[in-house]
């Protein structure tokens, strides 16, 4: 008797017993849907009472492919998906057909050159070496989707490394941008499961200029942060014109609602390089852990 005999699996795996499953014959009762394996009945797996093992599954999937691929932290990236690559962005004017969309498009163009800074960014995170466990470290992490995301993912792909996007299903059409690594690209139906994972192994967080959705996760990050239920990782947020002229970050501390020491959570930068000094700052031992 050996070890390996010992340690043998009993139990046929589940994608054997699937394969057999589809060989069936075919009677009244097998083409029945009560008849199929759980597991491969969609319609089953969608009913509404089976939300919860939907969390579930969603919650494991990226969780598994992302420690088979020793991906220890990520660097993520939030932002636009409106804001043009410079090259774009005077095209985006002479397109525009009244005045209106002009000086939208005019506004945005002013913010172009974060595409640039965001690509940048990614570029350094992307190249921080893996630890002699071979675990990988600020691994670039967007939303999977154009502009800020698609800089971000396109910035790790320039030097060859592996990048995350977590995409999310939507009433209108839309895709990963080509830069994500198709192993890599995530597809949600939860934004609550989406946005845990992007802090899940979060060890870095950019903010760039943004609407509704850059707010949701910037803020959702914060209270995190401050509520305690996060330890504090360093939040860069690029763009201090757009950010203090949206959201009045003082008057918040004024009125009382949050603590002055509340506004140190934000680092306020311009270039990827203040950014990456800033986080070089805040982990000054540099030497990531290892991985099991």
């Amino acid at each position: 008797m050996t070890k390996e005999e010992i340690a043998e699996r009993k139990f046929r795996p589940a994608r054997q017993e699937a394969a057999d499953a589809r060989k069936t014959v075919e009677t009244p009762q097998t083409m029945s849907a009560a008849y199929r394996l759980a597991f491969q009945d969609t319609e089953f797996l969608l009913r509404e009472d089976l939300r919860p093992i939907r969390f579930q599954l969603e919650l494991l999937k990226p969780q598994l492919l992302m420690d088979e691929a020793r991906i220890e932290s990520t660097f993520v990236f939030y932002g636009s998906a409106r804001i043009p690559q410079p090259e774009e962005a005077q095209a985006r004017i002479d397109a525009a057909a009244t005045p209106e969309q002009k000086r939208i498009a005019e506004n945005l163009a002013k913010k172009a050159r974060y595409y640039d800074e965001a690509r940048k960014l990614a570029r350094i995170a992307a190249a921080y070496p893996a630890n002699p466990a071979g675990c990988r470290h600020f691994v670039v992490c967007s939303g999977g989707g154009p502009s800020i995301m698609e800089a971000a993912n396109r910035g790790a792909a320039d030097v060859g490394a592996q990048t995350i996007g977590m995409n999310i299903v939507l009433p209108h059409e839309q895709s990963p941008n080509r830069f994500v690594t198709p192993e890599l690209s995530f597809q949600f139906h939860y934004f609550a499961l989406r946005k845990m994972h992007f802090l899940l192994r979060a060890r870095a967080l950019a903010v760039f200029p943004g609407g509704f959705g850059t707010f949701d996760e910037f803020f959702e990050l914060l209270t995190l942060i401050q509520t305690g239920k996060m330890k504090p990782i360093p939040i860069l947020l690029f763009g201090k014109d757009f950010w203090t002229r949206v959201v009045n970050f003082e008057a918040l501390a004024d009125e009382g609602v949050i603590a002055p020491s509340d506004l140190n959570l934000i680092t306020w930068v311009e270039t990827a390089e203040e950014a990456w000094a800033a986080v070089e700052a805040f982990y000054e031992d540099m030497e990531a852990p290892g991985c099991d």
